[in-house]
């Protein structure tokens, strides 16, 4: 874990135990294909290796157990205020009493026999408004840490490496896995930045259920495109990234012209319309990496290209290689 710079988790901990002991020969066999790509196995990666060896079906599924777990910090949060506003209620009371005693004093009782009951119950009160006033304090710094708990909870979600609708991997994760391979193997390395040509056209058009069934299958098939250390991410709304390691500009472009045919053969059914949609395209562009520039001159390289895509018709993969 030392020679390639892994984080010390107990998920990653758990991966190389087995690794080491060789327990587990397609677990092995993942990680030496993974180190083989970049020299080192990045985060993203070791959480795919962690799901498909290790947790798989045994491990409670992520997202539900936020949404659990938030649920809980809710339901607690509102338990607590309804105690608090109990204890506030009993306060209330006890001073009632003290007022209705005063007026028993005055109607005639006793005055020594009053006094040492008001005195008794002073007391009473004065131990009752400290733990009431304790109580509250607790409330207090009790909610505290839920709101604290729930902000945890949102900011764990966004730190998912997987995008919520499409289930390919993330920004994040792209930001990652490009800032390692550009830290460990930039030699070769291409970055393809794809678009949904005319995406807000199916929103406009046919409505964001259907636009979002779109997003789904476009990066369902950039996916399955991805063999060999390559990987897709989506990056924004209709925006996709491929990491294409130890690779060249003629390769990456006959992989990103190859995902533009297949996705230009998608369809789609729209169940209100029953119509068929079926002029699904994709724009890509394609950069290099150049020793001489910095990572966000890549990105801006293929950003630039992936303009030049739309600007020049659409449905297409620039640069042209000859």
């Amino acid at each position: 874990m030392m020679k390639h710079q892994i984080p010390a988790t107990p998920n990653n901990y758990a991966l190389w135990y087995l690794y080491v002991d060789d327990q587990n020969p397609e677990l092995t066999a993942a990680i030496d294909e993974v180190i083989n790509q970049y020299n080192t196995v990045p985060s993203t990666s070791s959480e795919q290796l962690y799901r498909n060896h290790i947790a798989k079906q045994n491990e409670l599924d992520i997202e539900d157990t936020r949404l659990c777990l938030e649920a809980m910090a809710t339901e607690l949060s509102q338990t607590m205020f309804d105690t608090g506003s109990n204890a506030s209620a009993f306060q209330s009371s006890i001073e009632n009493n003290f007022a209705r005693l005063h007026r028993i004093e005055e109607d005639g009782m006793p005055f020594d026999q009053v006094m040492g009951v008001v005195r008794s119950l002073i007391d009473d009160a004065a131990s009752i408004r400290q733990n009431t006033d304790f109580f509250h304090a607790q409330l207090d710094k009790a909610k505290a840490e839920i709101e604290n708990l729930k902000s945890q909870l949102k900011e764990t979600a966004k730190d998912a490496l997987f995008d919520a609708l499409t289930g390919i991997l993330n920004r994040r994760a792209f930001e990652a896995d490009f800032k390692a391979l550009l830290d460990s193997q930039p030699q070769g390395l291409c970055l393809i930045l794809g678009d949904i040509d005319h995406f807000k056209v199916f929103n406009d058009n046919y409505g964001h259920l259907l636009g979002d069934q779109v997003l789904k299958i476009v990066a369902k098939r950039l996916n399955e495109s991805c063999r060999d250390g390559i990987r897709a991410y989506r990056v924004g709304g209709e925006e996709f990234a491929i990491i294409c390691p130890k690779s060249n500009l003629r390769t990456a472009r006959h992989l990103a012209e190859s995902i533009r045919r297949a996705v230009e053969k998608l369809s789609i059914k729209d169940r209100r319309s029953q119509q068929t949609i079926d002029n699904i395209t994709c724009s890509f562009g394609i950069a290099e990496y150049n020793p001489v520039s910095q990572s966000i001159a890549l990105i801006e390289a293929a950003d630039k290209q992936l303009y030049e895509a739309k600007r020049l018709g659409r449905n297409r993969v620039m640069p042209i290689v000859n």
